[in-house]
């Protein structure tokens, strides 16, 4: 008979990707608010809670409901890849954004998957395309969250410079040039790029780059294709500018481009859906992964997402996140203007839409979340996100830790100023402490 003993209790093993998958930032950054409420939170990237279309879904749903047999479809399972209507609404929707039918850029309904948010997507298609050690390029920074993702399925991820046009495309040439050189060109799978409004420095991608990246892809995807993945989370959320073309629109054939759109930054994130157009046999991968994920994304919510675009309201609800946002964006930036200190050293991003901006401290700053600085800031009672979580180390393995990233998404606008007031204090008194020589300001950059 064998006897329990405690002390002799084997250890649990887990999983080498368990292993490799990190504790993502924003889960601490969120603990910090949810401990101390009166902090000023200029680090979470949600949306407004008092835009949130709560009318808008409660007629909808009234509707969804006032029909027992339509209610009963609603309540049902729907496909893997979500509800018909659902897609060909969509299509017709990206139609509208891009200008131009569908057929130019090769797709149709049955190239779009609905899945829970974008993120399921972006995670999805990495689950697809990557065993360890293969390579992802993408921007520094970049979205962390993403980035994380993908260090857990075992990528490597190279990092190129952005800078005021957004993604540096010729290093990413360059990379592939030097991969191609090294034998390494097999490995590489993916090109990862917030195209709109990039979390976390606001960014946008000039036209001019996202048809040489299709070009770029193009012309290295010789033993295999090479994909780019279009992250357009933020698409809608344009406040200046003119609107810009998707990388997908330079792809015809629908070959070498996904794009993954959402409903939650545009609409609302409670609804958690998104939905992405890309070739047809990665869809098939994409969807044998998903079935063993969900079969399904949740039916109510996909039904919601259809009511919304039929009645107009979801249109409506853009226009209203748009100048209600601008306002925001508007104060964070007068802010800074009024409250930083005035360095050439001292530089943000002035974002045209989106809801972030990047801030550059002179290079002796320590921004990181062990840090004075941001114990300085949590002290006085508002938060950031360290800018050193959207870095891939360079080839020596450091990482900036000069920079931050502030979302004036989720902040009240009366709270904004005093926010970046207190936020300046600190920064003054870190040069202060430092002895830093004064300069002129001069402009704004990554």
């Amino acid at each position: 008979m064998l006897q329990k003993n405690d002390n002799l209790a084997k250890e649990l093993v887990l999983s080498a990707k368990a292993a490799r998958t990190k504790e993502q930032p924003i889960s601490y950054l969120i603990q910090v608010v949810i401990n101390n409420p009166t902090i000023i939170n200029l680090a979470a990237g949600l949306v407004d809670p008092l835009t949130l279309p709560v009318e808008e879904v409660k007629s909808i749903t009234n509707r969804l409901f006032s029909n027992t047999a339509r209610g009963q479809t609603v309540l049902q399972y729907d496909t893997t890849q979500g509800l018909a209507d659902l897609r060909k609404a969509v299509l017709a929707h990206m139609e509208k954004l891009e200008g131009m039918p569908a057929s130019k850029m090769g797709i149709s309904a049955d190239e779009l998957m609905i899945t829970n948010g974008s993120q399921q997507a972006l995670y999805l298609i990495g689950d697809v395309l990557i065993d360890p050690g293969d390579i992802v390029i993408a921007a520094n920074p970049s979205y962390f969250v993403y980035t994380g993702a993908l260090h857990s399925l075992g990528a490597r991820v190279l990092a190129v410079p952005m800078d005021d046009n957004g993604m540096d495309v010729d290093a990413v040439e360059k990379i592939l040039e030097r991969l191609e050189r090294s034998g390494e060109l097999p490995r590489v799978k993916m090109i990862y790029c917030t195209s709109y409004f990039d979390n976390p420095t606001g960014l946008t991608l000039s036209t001019d780059r996202r048809k040489k990246l299709v070009e770029v892809a193009k012309r290295f995807s010789t033993s295999h294709r090479i994909m780019i993945l279009e992250d357009a989370a933020y698409r809608e959320l344009r406040y200046d500018g003119e609107a810009l073309p998707s990388i997908k629109s330079y792809d015809p054939e629908n070959k070498y481009t996904i794009i993954s759109h959402t409903f939650s930054k545009p609409f609302a994130p409670g609804i958690k859906l998104g939905y992405s157009a890309m070739p047809i046999d990665l869809l098939h991968a994409c969807l044998q992964q998903k079935g063993n994920h969900d079969f399904g994304s949740a039916n109510i919510s996909q039904h919601i997402a259809l009511e919304t675009l039929r009645d107009g309201s979801y249109y409506k609800h853009v226009e209203l996140l748009k100048k209600s946002y601008a306002v925001k964006r508007d104060a964070v930036l007068a802010a800074l203007d009024k409250h930083m200190p005035k360095r050439d050293d001292i530089t943000w991003t002035r974002t045209k839409g989106g809801l972030y901006v990047w801030i550059t401290l002179p290079s002796f700053f320590d921004t990181s979340r062990s840090a004075q600085m941001f114990q300085s800031c949590l002290h006085t009672g508002v938060i950031y996100v360290p800018g050193e979580y959207c870095y891939q180390p360079d080839e020596n393995g450091r990482i900036p830790t000069n920079h931050l990233r502030l979302s004036f998404g989720a902040v009240p606008i009366e709270k904004i100023e005093p926010g970046i007031e207190m936020l300046s204090r600190v920064v003054k008194e870190y040069l202060a402490s430092n002895n830093a020589p004064t300069a002129a300001r001069v402009g704004s950059a990554v």
